[in-house]
């Protein structure tokens, strides 16, 4: 369904904010104009506001009457979004807006991520700030940069901009699900110098495992889904083992914090030897069926035209064998809370520049002795394998606060209107929260949000009548606080 002013779904307040926002370019590192709209947006509506060197932006909202000596709330959400599209999907994500479509009760986008996570959120607080009727303690509202790659945007805010001892964080993704605690995390890359053979290669064939569901590392992480990378260096592992094979570049997944759907190795071999290689393409594709039967992973082979450069024997070697000792998936459940993992990884990028080879590892943990056993085996195997081993960030978990007014508000507020218990549960996934607790001290935080399907997938979705339900929720908490 096309979508016009008319059309747009309830709460229209909302959707309206997050439909201007989505013509926006907003991916993570390219934040400006959107940072720059919200900043212009507190301004004409006569609103304090601060942009910082991070462009994270604070919106500060007085209290309506009779709540003007409630405590601040600090409402809190992220303005950039994961890149995700189809590989048959012509989209720009610099600077071309998203194209939204509803169908029934879901809006989506065309091909490409939605950005709902965490759009919605912005929008939701744009609909708070924006409005006249709606009763709320003083608002203190912070829209970080920065958080799907590595929370830089929360790591750089400041105390002096906030005076809130409540935090409602808006990036969960379920509506009868509040969330209290979560994973940390860090980003270990491994580097291999690329090393040539000095021979041209001529024609080569694009070797690529797709077709899988891919998925948030850390909300997702638990479903088992194949990891393209990984399953790309098995296939290119067994071929190796039996003729000689060329590697001349590999490359997968689109973001760390993402499970990659696809990976491309670009490989040269005989033409003796492809029957060989198409019989193994098979083979793997009927194993590949069997392991992750709620996918539909392909293996496809495309011979192109060119003049390719081999890597070495030993860099192939050297590749190959990372990718294959890297660890995946879940590494440890919690031992006290079922269902929930404790610790995993993700192998979720390969990316090949000029001279290097760069695998990109997410590592969360909600201990953090574990994150740090989990990025310490990843450099041991950069050491063994004599590849270079860094690591460009790091967040703390949020943990569990015993006593917690705002939690009791958010239990006692969704009996009122659903008139059952809601869930409360930590998540595997990292929140923000971890880093506001070191910066502003002792808040009192809790985390919600509508239902979202398949974030950080072109197949993200966001359900419409959770939309409103969630917009209701956060109204009638708002007017509790006092």
């Amino acid at each position: 369904m096309s979508i016009n002013e008319k059309s747009l779904p309830e709460p229209k307040e909302v959707f309206n904010h997050f439909f201007e926002l989505c013509k926006i370019p907003h991916g993570s590192g390219n934040e400006k104009e959107i940072s720059d709209y919200l900043v212009e947006f507190a301004k004409n509506r006569g609103l304090d506001v601060v942009q910082d060197d991070a462009l994270n932006v604070i919106i500060k909202k007085p209290a309506t009457k009779g709540y003007e000596n409630a405590p601040t709330v600090i409402l809190q959400g992220h303005m950039d979004m994961v890149c995700e599209k189809n590989a048959d999907t012509e989209h720009d994500f610099l600077k071309d807006p998203l194209k939204l479509k509803i169908e029934g009760n879901f809006l989506t986008a065309e091909g490409t991520t939605l950005g709902a996570d965490d759009g919605i959120a912005v929008a939701y607080c744009m609909a708070l700030l924006e409005s006249s009727d709606i009763p709320h303690p003083p608002l203190e509202v912070l829209i970080t940069t920065d958080e799907e790659n590595g929370m830089t945007g929360a790591m750089k805010i400041e105390k002096e901009n906030f005076s809130g001892t409540i935090l409602i964080n808006i990036d969960s993704e379920e509506d009868d699900e509040f969330l209290v605690s979560c994973a940390g995390g860090t980003r270990c890359n491994v580097r291999i110098k690329k090393e040539y053979s000095g021979k041209e290669t001529g024609n080569a064939y694009f070797l690529t495992v797709k077709g899988l569901k891919g998925g948030h590392s850390g909300m997702d992480i638990i479903k088992n889904r194949g990891n393209a990378n990984k399953l790309l260096a098995r296939v290119l592992e067994s071929i190796a083992s039996e003729i000689e094979m060329e590697l001349v570049d590999i490359f997968g997944g689109g973001k760390a914090n993402a499970i990659p759907r696809e990976c491309t190795a670009i490989i040269k071999f005989d033409e003796k030897d492809k029957s060989l290689v198409e019989n193994k393409i098979e083979e793997f594709i009927k194993i590949f069926s069997k392991e992750f039967v709620k996918e539909n992973a392909e293996i496809i082979m495309e011979k192109k035209a060119g003049d390719y450069k081999a890597l070495t024997p030993e860099t192939t070697g050297k590749i190959i064998k990372i990718l294959r000792l890297l660890p995946n998936g879940v590494q440890s459940m919690h031992s006290s809370i079922e269902g929930l993992v404790e610790s995993s990884v993700n192998p979720g990028v390969v990316v090949s520049d000029s001279d290097e080879i760069i695998i990109q590892n997410s590592v969360r943990s909600s201990l953090g002795s574990l994150k740090e056993e989990i990025a310490g085996r990843i450099k041991i195997i950069s050491e063994i394998c004599n590849a270079e081993y860094e690591r460009i960030s790091d967040y703390p978990a949020w943990e569990y606060k015993e006593e917690s007014a705002i939690r009791n508000i958010f239990i006692d507020t969704y009996k009122e209107l659903n008139g059952k218990e809601p869930k409360i549960s930590a998540i595997h996934a990292g929140l923000e929260c971890g880093l506001f607790t070191e910066v502003l001290g002792d808040l009192d935080m809790i985390s919600m949000g509508p239902n979202l399907h398949d974030v950080h997938t072109p197949d993200e979705s966001l359900e419409i009548e959770s939309t409103m339900k969630a917009w209701n929720f956060l109204k009638a908490v708002l007017k509790k606080i006092k």
